[in-house]
């Protein structure tokens, strides 16, 4: 006789410590190229690293000033709370589908739905612009080929290395990552010399930190409100757990992951910031329109380095296709997930016999082929600038989403399992409302700056979008459920169980 199906064993019972997909993954057979540790070691240490940092901090330091380090270290405060949140579900239960699924075990359906595809959605937005900006920068130093062409090379070559095997992206992404690490490793050494005057042709620049202005030339209320134009820099990290999920040892690599996240951020992070502020005073900084006229190159030039532009223009354009092959990898494994909880059609669900989710992994590009298309034919359409906006606040709601799924899951936890956590979030509740309380200054600080406002106002149609669409895709999993249900109960019939028993 078929042995009674125990409630645990249930897709749709919100267990805990374990959730289906957690259930999954464990009982799964062990895939024959799963991440080793070092895979998951580099994408932990160079996730993160991205233009956003080589370019993008020259604006921030030029708004805020020197306060710009407390910037950088606020908004990674937040993201490490965050991801000690994340860590304490994934360590518990390891799920591909990672926080998307523990909303739905937390929170609710319509909570997985919501997250899951404005993540998903985020991904398209930041792949557009990679495969947009890679292109260009190959169609400068290769013009035998437009740029808009060679962005759809860029997105047939990472397609490639992702659709052999989970392996083959952690193999790519490990050594696109190990040159982003060596490289802010290298500036870091060297700036801390020259700031101390110890590198050859330089002086003290220490006291740049407060001779011009101040350290706050705008107050420190500007460092406040450069929380929101840093915290983006950081959106990215939770791409370590997702992969820890599938390692050779996810439970140690989601610890790993979430444990060191705090000083991967104050090392590369707030201390590139604060090497930068030292040797170049703020008020001398251009505004980083392209490589050339980046912090990260100024700096390298005053080190004495020959062909610095050329050295950091190979180091931007690798962390670009890093960041577009682990951006292929998150998406399709969100959009694998949200097909295979019934939130998009079933078949982005199915995966090749080495476990790769083929279909959800072409839907992902869409974004960078519809993104290149525009920007070619109508270079002055407000489509492309539409995806970028819009995408924008998806970090700030996952983060949010991530804190109260944390404090559902805690509050149906038993002694028992809370006792047995091998990662566990300090002071719960409070740094869970804090967490949330902050993202809501930085969501009202955006709202009353002219950049920022555009940012809301195109993620909030975006939500507005996924929210109007969530009653169809209801009704479609109540039916999805039902048929489930009658064939369950058939099944149970024909082998002898009372149907009505759970």
């Amino acid at each position: 006789m078929a042995r009674r199906p125990r409630r645990s064993d249930r897709f749709d019972s919100p267990v805990s410590p374990e959730t289906s997909a957690g259930l999954r993954v464990h009982d799964e057979p062990k895939a024959p190229r799963k991440l080793a540790s070092r895979h998951v070691t580099m994408i932990t240490l160079g996730g993160i690293i991205g233009a956003s940092l080589f370019v993008g901090s020259g604006n921030v330091i030029r708004s805020v000033g020197p306060a710009a380090v407390l910037s950088y270290l606020i908004g990674g405060l937040l993201v490490f709370l965050a991801m000690r949140m994340l860590g304490e579900m994934a360590a518990a239960r390891p799920a591909i589908g990672s926080f998307m699924e523990y909303a739905r075990v937390g929170l609710g359906n319509w909570a997985a739905y919501l997250v899951g595809w404005l993540y998903w959605y985020f991904w398209v937005g930041v792949l557009a612009y990679e495969a947009v900006l890679g292109g260009e920068t190959l169609g400068g130093w290769f013009p035998f080929l437009p740029g808009w062409a060679w962005s759809f090379v860029l997105l047939a070559i990472f397609v490639g290395t992702n659709l052999i095997s989970v392996r083959t992206f952690g193999e790519v992404e490990f050594w696109l990552a190990s040159i982003k690490v060596v490289a802010i490793v290298v500036f870091l050494g060297a700036g801390i010399l020259f700031a101390f005057g110890l590198w050859p042709n330089s002086t003290f620049s220490i006291p740049n930190l407060w001779i011009h202005d101040g350290f706050a030339p705008h107050g420190f209320g500007a460092a406040i409100t450069g929380v929101a134009l840093v915290i983006f820099s950081y959106f990215g990290t939770e791409i370590a757990v997702m992969a820890a999920a599938e390692s050779e040892d996810p439970a140690k690599g989601i610890r790993q992951a979430t444990s060191t996240v705090i000083w991967r951020i104050l090392i590369f992070f707030v201390g590139a910031v604060l090497i930068i502020a030292t040797i170049i005073p703020w008020n001398e900084l251009p505004q980083p329109t392209d490589v050339q006229n980046a912090p990260f190159t100024l700096v390298f030039e005053k080190f004495g380095l020959p062909g610095a532009a050329i050295v950091m223009q190979l180091v931007i354009f690798t962390a670009v296709i890093s960041v577009l092959n682990s951006g292929l990898y998150s998406a399709s494994r969100m959009l694998s997930s949200l097909g295979e909880q019934g939130f998009a059609p079933r078949f982005v669900a199915r995966k090749s016999r080495t476990g790769i989710p083929v279909w959800a992994l072409l839907a992902s590009t869409i974004g960078g082929v519809v993104a290149t298309i525009v920007k070619v034919a109508a270079p002055e359409s407000p489509v492309f600038d539409f995806i970028m906006n819009s995408a924008g606040l998806v970090a700030l709601f996952v983060y949010v989403f991530v804190a109260l799924t944390q404090m559902r899951l805690r509050q149906k936890m038993t002694p028992e399992e809370m006792a047995g956590l091998k990662l566990r979030m300090w002071l719960h509740p409070w740094l869970n409302i804090f967490l949330i309380a902050a993202i809501a200054g930085v969501f009202v600080i955006m709202l009353f700056s002219e950049q920022g406002r555009s940012q809301v106002v195109a993620s909030l149609v975006a939500t507005a979008a996924l929210v109007i669409v969530w009653p169809f895709v209801r009704r479609s999993l109540a039916k999805r459920r039902a048929t489930a249900s009658t064939n369950a109960a058939a099944a149970g019939e024909t082998a002898g169980i009372d149907p009505k028993v759970d």
